[in-house]
């Protein structure tokens, strides 16, 4: 007898939802349990002698008595975390039960607290992995994303009021991109098609690297214009911000030529392929070295919706990779005070 499909299809979505909703349980329960457990460890180390002898002592002991009874999962080093947990995240309301004890436990690493919430929320609200969190952490994603809308506008409203202003383009573009992922040879002779089927090949963590909001649309998109034809390089679309996005691909440092050709891709791109509801598009030109003065003399200077953005090919030290956003802070800086 063979059953019918809709019926077993039914079935399996019942034993899916089920397994998934026991997932989410146990997830929420264990975290509201560590987080308990890392209160009530600092409430008795504070009641209890100031020596860190002592906080060592009672870990130890506890661990001890807890993994003879429980087994695994309390050994010293755990039971230092969820103490940590605590102490990181001390308003028990404000803790996103949809992450993983994992993903907390590399959260507690980070040291700024503003940083570590949001990573947190995002993590939540775009389901990262715990890799793709680990990587964001890593790339100092939200040091790039403070110095890509360093606007004097939102800088003074502060950062507790940037969710509630209307979405920007400068909240969505960043600077520089970290394409590490790639993991292309050190001494490969890098080429534009090479670079954009590399993205392509690793489109979910070109995605990531992007950030909120970003859908696939068009590689090599064909636009015509009369007797003209141009192909745009990579064409996405940003629902948050309701508009396409272009990106043209740079080996080499950025040329007044490479912003006129971008210019002209969103002039057309608005004329041709925007649909009613859409804002006005944007395009990026993603080159390995920018060029200042190309950047203050160019229509990069005025245009709303025409960027540059450098993209790094390997990861660099955490050093470097701020010393490269500050870098670009100055230059913002410099500029908004000649304006």
């Amino acid at each position: 007898m063979k059953l019918n499909e809709v019926f077993y299809q039914t079935i399996r979505d019942l034993i899916a939802k089920a397994q998934h909703q026991v997932k989410v349980a146990v997830n929420f329960t264990m975290v509201d349990l560590y987080w308990s457990i890392g209160k009530r460890i600092v409430e008795e180390e504070q009641a209890g002698e100031s020596r860190a002898e002592y906080g060592k002592a009672l870990l130890k002991q506890l661990a001890k008595q807890l993994t003879d009874e429980f087994g695994r999962g309390f050994d010293p080093s755990n039971l230092r975390y969820m103490r940590l947990f605590f102490q990181k995240f001390p308003i028990r309301d404000a803790v996103r039960h949809e992450l993983s004890w994992t993903q907390y436990r590399i959260l507690c690493k980070v040291g700024n607290e503003k940083a570590r919430v949001w990573y947190m929320n995002e993590s939540a609200e775009n389901g990262w992995s715990t890799r793709a969190l680990e990587r964001q952490i890593e790339v100092l994603y939200y040091e790039r994303l403070l110095s890509s809308q360093f606007d004097e506008g939102i800088r003074k409203e502060g950062l507790d009021k940037v969710s509630a202003l209307p979405p920007s383009p400068l909240d969505f573009i960043r600077d520089p991109y970290v394409l590490d992922f790639m993991q292309l040879s050190e001494n490969k002779k890098l080429y534009e098609e090479d670079l954009e089927q590399g993205l392509l090949d690793n489109i979910q963590q070109f995605l990531l690297e992007l950030g909120k909001g970003f859908a696939f649309v068009a590689r090599q998109q064909l636009i015509r214009a009369e007797d003209e034809e141009f192909r745009i390089d990579l064409v996405f679309y940003n629902y948050l911000l309701k508009c396409f996005v272009l990106i043209d691909l740079k080996i080499g440092k950025l040329t007044h030529k490479d912003i006129g050709q971008m210019d002209m891709y969103v002039r057309m791109y608005e004329d041709l392929k925007r649909q009613e509801g859409d804002n006005p598009t944007l395009g990026i030109v993603l080159c390995s070295e920018k060029n200042e003065a190309v950047v203050k003399y160019s229509v990069l200077k005025d245009s709303q919706q025409l960027f540059a953005s450098k993209y790094l090919m390997y990861l660099p030290t955490e050093e470097e990779l701020r010393a490269e956003i500050e870098k670009d802070r100055e230059i913002l800086e410099r500029t908004k005070r000649l304006k």
